[in-house]
């Protein structure tokens, strides 16, 4: 059965007059935890187009990008967005009930950080209104203020990312311990590591970019690191 098959049984199963956040609190464990995820980044990127108001052809692209949406699929995911948007509760409410779901895996929660900027950043802009709806979900999830600053700097190209900041480390440490937080943040990208966190194989993708970056950010250290030796 496809994930998508199992979201439509998700969705069905909400009792008459349940939002959607109620199906955050019956996924809790795998695999129905990766259902949980590809539910989750589609209600909150639903909550986050009504923040700047409009979505474009761009998002939607990249959401498909991200979880590679098969044509039968399409109504599907069209549906979970459009409950989503229409639910009265709000994006706050929603992300408590995902924290709740996956707290006990910050690394699954920056996953779906990583996927909702991804989805944001896909028309070129970075709208205020996003940056403050995403900079409020990373607070619920429980992400500190330098996380949240590191994932912008490697997706939101107001200026060159900023290379400690995407590894999460600072100038002053020492290069054997960067190089320790690169390596884990390498083994941490990895497909298995990132389905074990409950993150469907639909979009491992998201890992793609994150590799890329962390990779990069460590060039540029190591480079400065040989030259200043």
């Amino acid at each position: 059965m496809s994930i998508w098959s199992r979201i439509s049984q998700a969705i069905q199963a909400l009792a008459s007059g349940e939002g959607l956040a109620a199906v955050f609190d019956r996924l809790r464990a795998p695999p129905e935890r990766g259902v949980a995820f590809t539910i989750a980044v589609i209600a909150l990127s639903a909550k986050m187009a009504k923040a700047d108001g409009l979505v474009t052809r761009d998002e939607v692209t990249a959401f498909r990008e991200v979880f590679q949406i098969a044509a039968e699929d399409e109504a599907g995911a069209a549906r979970v967005f459009n409950l989503a948007r229409q639910d009265v509760a709000g994006y706050e409410e929603y992300a408590r009930r995902i924290r709740q779901m996956f707290g006990d895996s910050a690394g699954t929660l920056c996953d779906l950080m990583e996927g909702l900027f991804h989805i944001a950043m896909a028309d070129g802009t970075y709208h205020p209104a996003e940056d403050d709806f995403l900079s409020n979900v990373a607070a619920i999830f429980g992400l500190d203020d330098h996380q949240f600053r590191a994932l912008r700097a490697r997706f939101v190209p107001d200026a060159a990312p900023d290379p400690y900041s995407v590894l999460g480390v600072t100038p002053d440490m020492p290069i054997d311990q960067i190089r320790a937080c690169w390596r884990q943040l390498v083994r941490d990208s990895h497909p298995d590591v990132m389905i074990a966190r409950g993150v469907p194989q639909e979009a491992v993708k998201i890992a793609e970019k994150r590799l890329i970056d962390i990779n990069r950010a460590w060039e540029e250290i190591s480079t400065a690191a040989r030259e200043t030796a």
